[in-house]
């Protein structure tokens, strides 16, 4: 069994899947047992046909699932981590945006955890290379979310991130919960660390994402999120009353 699923999910992104299968390999050849799991999310042009060819050849460890029509990418992420063999996970957004090289580093930051616990190293674009008005996006999205839910995390809208499959698998599930992953995490009481990575221009295709699906969407996500936060430490509160009023 691999040690480590890589799983990437895309939609219509034909032209980046062979550069970045490369990649995947290059950067773990030798360092970790792997598979890469693609989760095509109904797309449209010819990358089911690309990884149907580069799975029949036989040359890349490489796992196919798809969702017939599209369903959106925390649902594509869920379906790949769900049906991951590796006991530790690697998401990558399928454009070639995020850097295979730099999962090498969250591994090493991984070491510092035990088996069973719980955790998330979240990638930090720092030096982002995105059009000037999805800069502006995501800074106005990072500052609502930061002051919202407190997580601590400078970029959760960065697909590079490396968790224990379990840990994942114990999360709510809900649409657009790969946004939230930080505080969902911390939520379940796992620890959170940051790992800068490199973040490179798209070089084909196009952004899945507009101003309505990345930012005001969000918003009601959030509201969700904080409900769930709010529970937990309740739960919490009525454990610890639980506690005093029996003596334990």
């Amino acid at each position: 069994m691999p040690e480590l699923s890589v799983v990437v999910p895309i939609k219509d992104e034909q032209d980046n899947i062979h550069p970045l299968i490369s990649e995947i390999q290059q950067s773990l050849h030798g360092l970790i047992s792997y598979e890469i799991v693609y989760v095509d999310d109904g797309s449209h042009d010819q990358s089911l046909a690309i990884l149907d060819r580069l799975q029949q050849a036989g040359t890349v460890p490489l796992r196919i699932l798809r969702n017939p029509q599209s369903c959106g990418q925390s649902t594509a992420v869920h379906l790949g981590v769900s049906n991951a063999r590796g006991r530790l996970i690697a998401t990558l957004d399928g454009d070639g945006q995020n850097d295979p090289a730099d999962i090498p580093a969250m591994l090493e930051l991984a070491k510092a955890y035990h088996d069973k616990q719980d955790f998330l190293i979240a990638g930090y674009r720092k030096n982002r290379h995105d059009s000037r008005w999805k800069l502006f996006q995501s800074r106005i999205a990072n500052k609502i979310r930061a002051a919202l839910l407190g997580d601590n995390t400078p970029d959760t809208g960065c697909g590079l991130k490396l968790f224990p499959r379990h840990t994942f698998l114990k999360l709510p599930y809900f649409d657009h919960m790969h946004r939230f992953l930080p505080a969902l995490v911390q939520r379940s009481g796992g620890e959170v660390k940051i790992s800068e990575v490199n973040h490179r221009a798209r070089m084909t295709g196009v952004s899945k994402y507009g101003m309505l699906n990345r930012a005001w969407v969000g918003l009601v996500d959030i509201f969700g999120v904080m409900w769930l936060q709010r529970r937990n430490r309740m739960n919490a509160q009525c454990t610890e009353y639980r506690h005093d009023q029996t003596g334990a």
